[in-house]
């Protein structure tokens, strides 16, 4: 460490004026433990600032600058010099550098707690979106009941059993036709969901000559969990059949894939 230049910097001089910070004050004091250079430095700043202060505490007319300058070892026949160094430590850009950290480090405080009041915000959203849907579903879904237990009531619905057929011999389903509303209610229970790419489409028959009509394909036929499904039928049906087709439905029924049939 160079003792000539630390004690030069101006450094002391602030820590006898007591303008240092804490950790300076600590660290100076370190030095001065070690260095008996800097204790004597720092010890002679004090003992020139008590002349100086009785100096001029003493002497308060005209003569006051001159008794300074006795007392300070000056006379008037030697015109000194004195080199004021620059200290190394800018104490202003220092606190400017401090300040500007401080501030930085509360914008990315308060922006890191703006981001997550946001995302509770949208979680809370997102859950209100979710109960909102859940409850409009309960509400359908009790309308749905309440429909499917007037139908199942109603004398004047026809009841169509489906049986399996061929190979398709352990499937099942029934419709419900009401003529009046021209609506049929099919439970499809008893079919296994459909392989990928293929769907269920129902059709309504005329039987002399065999005549069919499609009702349409259940393409949410996996999803629905109670798998009835209402379907409009305004035909004179006959009988109604259910047969597996490629994803989008057929014009006409693929025979060998005909899983459940029944009369009216």
């Amino acid at each position: 460490m160079d003792i000539k230049a630390y004690i030069e910097s101006g450094i002391l001089e602030l820590y006898v004026a007591g303008s240092l910070s804490e950790k300076e004050n600590q660290e100076v004091y370190e030095l001065m433990q070690q260095h008996p250079e800097i204790l004597q430095e720092v010890l002679d700043i004090e003992a020139a600032i008590i002349k100086l202060t009785a100096a001029a505490s003493n002497n308060k007319n005209t003569n006051s600058l001159q008794a300074i300058k006795n007392k300070l070892g000056f006379n008037n026949d030697e015109a000194k010099v004195i080199s004021i160094a620059k200290p190394k430590y800018n104490w202003i850009t220092y606190t400017g550098w401090a300040a500007s950290i401080i501030l930085a480090v509360g914008l990315f405080y308060t922006s890191t707690e703006n981001n997550q009041l946001k995302e509770e915000i949208q979680i809370s959203e997102t859950q209100q979106s979710l109960l909102e849907t859940q409850i409009a579903n309960s509400k359908n879904s009790l309308e749905e009941a309440n429909t499917l237990i007037s139908v199942l009531r109603d004398d004047n619905i026809t009841k169509v059993p489906l049986a399996g057929q061929g190979n398709f011999a352990n499937t099942y389903a029934k419709v419900y036709w009401d003529k009046n509303t021209q609506r049929i209610f099919l439970d499809a229970q008893g079919l296994p969901d459909p392989p990928e790419g293929k769907v269920y489409q129902v059709w309504s028959l005329k039987l002399s000559p065999l005549t069919p009509t499609s009702l349409g394909t259940i393409d949410n036929f996996t999803t629905d969990s109670n798998k009835i499904f209402e379907i409009e039928n305004a035909n004179e049906s006959e009988a109604f059949g259910i047969t597996l087709e490629p994803a989008g439905g057929s014009k006409t029924p693929t025979m060998e894939r005909l899983y459940t049939l029944g009369a009216v």
